[in-house]
């Protein structure tokens, strides 16, 4: 086969604990916009591209992320040209914030959302 039958990619689902605290925290810390906000979910878009964010609250102990060798690994990676800008942001609203790395001219940092879902922001 040689072209896919799918698109693009239009979500991806993120647990969290406290519905009502992340979508504000989405929203005001990051920014994004809020479409949608029931008891069962929250859609929030990035910008004015097609793709949306939607918070599924669960109590369950479980994260948007995975680990390797027991190790964190993030699974959403966003892009910022204000890197320094935003990680400055991050850290003046209290986010749990890693520094800013540097590999072959990519500058990356991660950051956490207030149930602990590990996430990354490049340029």
């Amino acid at each position: 086969m040689s072209t896919s039958f799918i698109e693009q990619v239009h979500y991806i689902r993120i647990p969290v604990k406290d519905l009502d605290l992340s979508a504000q925290w989405y929203r005001d810390v990051l920014g994004l916009q809020l479409l949608n906000h029931t008891e069962s979910l929250a859609v929030l878009k990035v910008n004015e591209g097609p793709f949306l964010l939607i918070l599924i609250p669960t109590k369950d102990e479980t994260f948007a992320h995975f680990t390797i060798d027991n190790e964190q690994e993030f699974s959403i990676g966003f892009t910022s040209p204000e890197l320094s800008k935003f990680h400055q942001h991050l850290i003046d609203n209290q986010v749990k914030v890693e520094n800013i790395k540097e590999d072959k001219g990519h500058a990356f940092f991660h950051f956490y959302d207030p149930n602990g879902n590990k996430l990354q922001v490049h340029w």
